[in-house]
């Protein structure tokens, strides 16, 4: 699995002045209440990182100098310190922590050096990429040519020369000002480090506010070297104000799930019809041309197409993308060259559709009829919300270069070739694509039509797909089976289910609309619905994230957003002429997720209501009632803190446990990708001869599960160890400090108190300590001594006993100890309620796919113990 970004990472905001040292930034995060910290010197039950401090700072660097200098270690401060310097030194920083064997805390994390830094993207990649975003991306603009205007035309009879420049200029400008000024140069912007949709917004937005309904958030999650936090800014008060609102207020949490559900249900929606209305506006071009090619010729072939465009979705985004780019690299150079080959022959004064007035005219000359025709107008732009939605696949300068340079002026050259046509030809609308094209090149331009509306439907298919997975990852979708189809790109993915959902769906409309007009009267709605959705998250992103001033957040949904809903009501007129089918459609993906998310979080809140108290375990003893036998148990359940209620049933039903007990959690946080060094938190469960611990397992949204059982258990287990060895330092170093502040307390006496408490200080990291020689030193980093190494550098004795049972448990293999839950409502519920969670809900759960099918593992070694959930 591939763990690069592979996106455009977020520019930083302005930096403050510059922060401390690594070991000093640890000591500041430290200067909390008194409790407990983690190994990587976060402190427990922290809900947010400490803020910066200018005062604090310079208090504590200089509590450090003085240290350094009393102990008259030269200028450089990096020689030994002497005993008395070093006293004070560890009463002002090195008071010990009181340890917590308490899982209502978060996981303690196993820090390493990560070294992830954003790759710069050639050139050279970046054009090749672009230029395969052409077959992906932008397919589905492509075509519009092929039926924006005959669908204009068909509300609004050419009376004159205003009709067609009317209509020119809107399309014209609808292209500018929506998919070039909008999603061009802003919406891209707001990318998820590199992934785009509206799951990734909503993502982007629970990273910097608790606005997800699933209470598993941790503090830990904010370590994860792809969470990057932007620094605060001047407009911070408005944003914390923003971020209170939606932290404390459910309803405003509701709306904003509500809102990215509706916009993912209409993406799958839009992914329904814009097969159907590619591929038959393509074939529907032999009409007229061939002798006895009717309707249900054009219907069949139209299948026929559909079929082989669903069945070669197998081999992925990449290798369609390569096949399908030279396709549509040179359908929209047929479109720029008849474009100006028809401007050149015809009317080439039609550029006086660049003057916005002749809109006006429009809409004056035709009234009603004008506005019933902007439902044809927004046929141009559909597909728009692909360039975001595809992000992932690609990067965000490579789609900015391909619309820019390829796809935006070979659009405005086509149809303004198209207007010059009908100024001449006003009764060619029906047909005014073909009927435009030379008569010499229409068999080659007929061809290049029909793959390029074949390829058109693939940016809406990819789209889809990555829709899914991020709903899967957020927890509202139920499991499907997702296929990884690249092993360098990790966006690429294929979902057999939907796939062929989708075919027969497309199918289904061909054969029943039989005609593209009708389809073309469902088609937009969708479209412009996904539009409004984006535009008010990305206007959320813009005051809790970007910060930006506060009048150009509002002149974003102030213009968009009006123009958006004139377009929304426009295609709301043609509902029951077919524009109730992606309604339909969207409803149904909209109950499926909301109904799955609403469950989830029930369950969750029942397993957290059920929780066993760890006293109780404890109570029981090392041997936990039972009898330990060689082997690791993991218990997989969905908490990410407490003992569930599993492991009771466990207990009861067994007659053995297992010597090593690992509760495991698969959590999901909102970051894309999570990298493999940063995957696992580990934490100790009562004390050392219980071998019981805690493991959350976190994954990005965009991550594939799609690792073996045995690279699982592999990496868990090294991650294992690797805490076992950490903990046996960290108890080594505070036992060897408490013994030389015994030493040298007459000595510390004699200096004066820092500024600092001492009382509300920890350890250092021991990231901050080299192993010595056996030396009584200290290690310092650029100025800022640290504590003696020697006690750490004898092994433990009770580690080497802990990792040699560890082994023992490995060598006797793992069992996967799962729950087969079933979640009713309580008596006392709602019918409602009652109706969602015993029969819809319940229905999902049992359909959907089970969690160890991912991870492949055999039936051998799962054990199930059967559990209602009473929510």
């Amino acid at each position: 699995m591939d763990d690069d970004d592979g996106g455009i990472q977020e520019e930083p905001a302005p930096p403050l002045p510059p922060p401390p040292p690594p070991s000093l930034r640890r000591l500041l995060t430290a200067t909390r209440s008194g409790g407990s910290r983690w190994v990587d010197g976060s402190e427990v039950g922290s809900s947010e990182s400490a803020p910066w401090s200018l005062d604090g700072d310079r208090s504590l660097r200089l509590s450090v100098d003085s240290a350094a200098s009393a102990g008259g270690a030269g200028g450089g401060g990096g020689g030994p310190l002497s005993r008395a310097s070093s006293g004070a030194f560890r009463r002002r920083f090195g008071k010990q922590p009181r340890r917590v064997d308490s899982l209502d805390v978060e996981a303690m994390s196993v820090r390493g050096a990560h070294g992830h830094s954003s790759k710069e993207i050639s050139m050279l990649s970046t054009v090749a990429m672009a230029f395969q975003t052409l077959g992906v991306v932008y397919g589905d603009m492509g075509t519009s040519p092929l039926y924006v205007f005959s669908d204009v035309f068909s509300k609004v009879p050419i009376k004159s020369e205003v009709e067609i420049l009317g209509a020119l200029s809107l399309v014209m400008y609808t292209i500018a000002l929506i998919p070039f000024a909008k999603y061009v140069f802003i919406v891209l912007k707001a990318n998820d480090n590199g992934e785009g949709g509206t799951f990734a917004l909503y993502s982007l937005i629970c990273r910097y506010a608790k606005v997800s309904l699933l209470p598993n958030q941790q503090r830990v999650d904010e370590d994860i070297s792809s969470f990057r936090l932007k620094l605060p800014t001047p407009e911070l008060e408005r944003a914390l104000s923003v971020k209170e609102s939606l932290e404390k207020n459910p309803v405003f949490k509701n709306i904003l799930l509500f809102l990215v559900l509706m916009g993912t249900s209409m993406v799958i929606g839009d992914g329904i019809l814009t097969p159907s209305m590619s591929v038959m506006s393509a074939v529907s071009g032999l009409q007229g041309r061939v002798p006895g090619f009717g309707t249900d010729a054009v219907v069949i072939v139209s299948i026929l197409f559909l079929i082989l465009l669903f069945s070669v979705q197998r081999f992925g985004t990449g290798k369609v993308g390569f096949m399908f780019a030279p396709i549509l690299a040179l359908w929209f150079l047929n479109l720029g060259t008849i474009g100006i080959y028809n401007l050149a022959k015809y009317d080439i004064s039609v550029v006086r559709a660049f003057n916005p007035v002749y809109i006006y005219l429009f809409f004056q000359t035709n009234g009603i009829k004008a506005w019933s025709a902007l439902g044809g107008c927004v046929l141009c732009i559909t597909g728009a919300e692909a360039m975001f939605a595809d992000l992932g696949h690609f990067s965000v300068k490579s789609i900015q270069i391909a619309f820019t340079a390829v796809v935006f002026p070979c659009l405005l050259i086509a149809y303004m070739g198209q207007a010059a046509y009908l100024m001449k030809y006003p009764f060619a609308v029906e047909r005014i694509f073909y009927d435009s094209v030379p008569e010499i090149l229409f068999w080659p331009v007929f061809v290049i039509a029909t793959l390029a509306a074949m390829i058109a439907s693939q940016a809406m298919i990819s789209a889809t797909f990555s829709c899914i997975k991020q709903a899967m990852a957020l927890g509202c979708f139920p499991r499907i089976k997702i296929i990884h189809t690249s092993k360098k790109v990790m966006g690429q993915i294929y979902i057999p289910v939907m796939n062929w959902f989708l075919m027969v769906m497309c199918i289904i409309i061909v054969a029943t609309f039989r005609s593209t007009n009708d389809i073309a009267n469902a088609y937009g709605i969708a479209e412009v619905g996904v539009m409004m959705v984006s535009t008010a998250l990305v206007t959320l992103v813009m005051l809790l994230i970007w910060q930006t001033n506060l009048f150009l957040v509002l002149c974003f949904p102030v213009i968009f957003g009006s123009v958006e809903f004139v377009y929304l009501t426009a295609v709301l007129s043609k509902i029951q002429e077919g524009g109730w089918l992606p309604l339909a459609f969207s409803s149904l993906f909209l109950c499926i997720m909301y109904t799955w998310n609403y469950g989830s979080v029930l369950k969750y809140q029942s397993e957290m209501r059920g929780k066993i108290s760890l006293d109780f375990i404890l109570d029981l003893g090392s041997t936990l009632g039972s009898v330990r036998v060689p082997g690791i148990g993991l218990v997989y359940n969905e908490l990410v803190q407490g003992i569930p209620s599993i492991f009771g049933h466990l207990l009861v039903t067994l007659p053995a446990m297992h010597s090593t007990i690992v509760f495991v959690c698969i959590k999901y946080v909102p970051v894309p990708y999570v990298p493999f060094e940063e995957r696992f938190l580990f934490r100790r469960i009562g004390q050392k001869d219980y071998h019981m611990f805690r493991c959350v397992a976190r994954y990005g949204y965009k991550d594939v599960r799609k690792e073996e059982h045995g690279f699982f258990e592999q990496l868990l287990v090294e991650t294992l160890e690797k805490f076992l060895r950490k903990e046996s330092q960290e108890m080594a170093l505070e036992a060897s400090t408490m013994a030389v502040e015994r030493d040298d307390v007459s000595v510390v006496s004699d200096i004066p108190s820092s500024p600092v408490e001492a009382g509300d200080l920890h350890v250092p990291l021991l990231s901050d300590q080299r192993l010595g020689d056996g030396t009584q030193t200290f290690i310092t980093e650029g100025n800022t001594p640290v504590l003696p190494t020697s006690s750490i550098a004898e092994e433990d004795p009770s580690l080497e006993y802990e990792l040699e049972s560890l082994r023992e448990a490995i060598a006797s293999g793992f069992t996967y100890l799962l729950a087969h839950g079933d979640v009713r409502a309580r008596k006392e519920s709602f019918f409602t309620k009652k109706f969602i969670i015993n029969y819809f809900y319940a229905f999902l759960r049992r359909n959907c796919r089970a969690g160890t099918a991912t991870l492949k593992v055999p039936h051998s070694n799962i054990m199930r113990v059967g559990m209602t959930y009473m929510v």
